[in-house]
């Protein structure tokens, strides 16, 4: 990557290369988060749906605070805004320690909250800080190279909440934990949540670290020299796009997308597996098993794909993607079985590549609007708050047309990659116009 990390001479690679750390970093916060819905559930003796405001609260941080992380970018540097990501991120992550003593639900998801306000400064200022440390040709490889350690750090993060976390919770299942008096079911929640934030005080301390490095380091200022805040004239600059704007709808149904077959793996594999006899807990880690499999499989195809791009038209590539992506969901609603869960882990591989080239496509030739253009992509994550619970919706109704609910949910990330399918194929047909 060294010619496309140096710009007029001046070489890059030691500030893309912390600043790649931070995407294993939100990587890890973002997959340690989604096995969290079940476990809460559980601990909490909670509904699916309900279980899912840990991905309202989390996405929505994302939401909330994109616009406003721009514009903190856009006042002072692509640097500063990576520091207050990070330090908002150790804040949310050491909250955790008081959500914990309180014993209750809610102060777990304003830790989170908090935490996902510092992971979408993150997002919103390092995506068009990768874009902007060398040529713009190589922009979209580029964030796809940096892009690639994602998923390293989402592997972590499954590692860590399989071993640290579900393995070691109470092995009562949720129908057990029902008949536990009120002071029994008190002594079991405090030990498993006692257990449930131990990785999370640990990501902070290292969050602490990381912002102590990246604060003492020289960074590049070559994309900080515009500060002007006209917000209006530059949203609808960048939204009368067709491409921007058709990217953030795209980004939102792949977000949405990828949250649901993350997260909802554990629930499809957990009842498949139970109904062969394996008890609960037995099958939640099983069903974390594949779901690292998929992630696996995911980071692999990464790396496949960036490469590919070398020679393929990103947006026909993405299409292509999108469309295995859409057969394999078909086979995870109407395959009964193993065969299913192997669709559903076979979707990893499509997802690879979608959202680091969405985000290139749409900020294509943006230049310093791609600030604003950024905090747009990084609202549509919106997407992972929005459809899983529409999703879990589906799971909590148990059968559905005679089938499992849990299969028949996958309906709604089957029309995500249909919505992506198009994108990639008009962006395919521009390009040739």
């Amino acid at each position: 990557m060294d010619r496309s990390t140096s710009k007029k001479g001046v070489s890059y690679v030691l500030p893309f290369a912390l600043i790649t750390v931070c995407f294993a970093l939100w990587g890890f916060a973002n997959d340690i988060t989604n096995p969290m819905v079940k476990a809460f559930s559980k601990i909490f003796r909670m509904s699916v749906t309900d279980g899912t405001l840990v991905q309202v609260a989390f996405y929505g941080g994302y939401f909330a605070m994109a616009f406003p992380a721009a514009m903190f970018i856009r006042r002072f540097s692509y640097k500063a805004g990576v520091l207050m990501g990070l330090g908002l991120y150790a804040v949310g992550a050491l909250l955790f320690f008081p959500s914990r003593m309180t014993g209750q639900f809610y102060p777990f998801l304003i830790s989170y909250f908090i935490l996902t306000c510092g992971l979408s400064f993150l997002e919103t200022s390092c995506n068009p800080y990768i874009l902007s440390m060398g040529p713009e040709e190589t922009a979209t490889r580029r964030l796809n190279f940096a892009q690639c350690f994602n998923p390293i750090g989402s592997l972590a993060g499954m590692y860590v909440a399989m071993n640290f976390i579900q393995n070691r919770l109470n092995p009562l299942d949720t129908a057990a934990r029902a008949q536990l008096s009120d002071a029994e079911f008190e002594a079991v929640k405090q030990s498993d949540l006692g257990i449930l934030i131990s990785p999370y005080l640990a990501i902070g301390l290292v969050i602490i670290v990381m912002f102590i490095l990246i604060a003492v380091v020289r960074m590049p200022h070559n994309a900080d020299q515009n500060h002007s805040m006209d917000f209006g004239p530059t949203m609808k600059r960048i939204f009368g796009k067709a491409r921007y704007r058709e990217g953030v709808i795209a980004q939102f149904f792949y977000v949405g997308a990828q949250i649901m077959c993350w997260t909802f793996i554990i629930q499809y594999g957990t009842r498949l597996f139970m109904s062969q006899g394996m008890a609960e807990q037995a099958a939640e880690v099983l069903s974390q098993k594949y779901n690292i499999a998929a992630m696996v499989i995911f980071c692999s195809s990464r790396f496949i794909c960036t490469y590919f791009l070398k020679y393929v038209n990103p947006g026909k590539l993405l299409g292509i993607l999108a469309a295995v992506a859409i057969a394999l969901c078909c086979g995870v609603i109407f395959i009964q079985g193993t065969a299913g869960l192997y669709c559903l882990v076979g979707v990893s591989a499509c997802m690879s590549l979608m959202f680091p080239t969405i985000y290139g496509i749409a900020l294509e030739g943006m230049g310093d609007d791609a600030k604003f253009g950024a905090a747009g992509l990084i609202m549509a994550i919106l997407g992972g708050s929005v459809l899983p619970p529409l999703q879990a919706r589906i799971i909590d109704a148990g059968t559905v047309f005679g089938m499992p609910a849990v299969n028949v949910s996958f309906v709604i990330p089957l029309i995500c990659f249909v919505v992506i399918a198009l994108f990639g194929m008009r962006r395919f047909r521009e390009s040739r116009a």
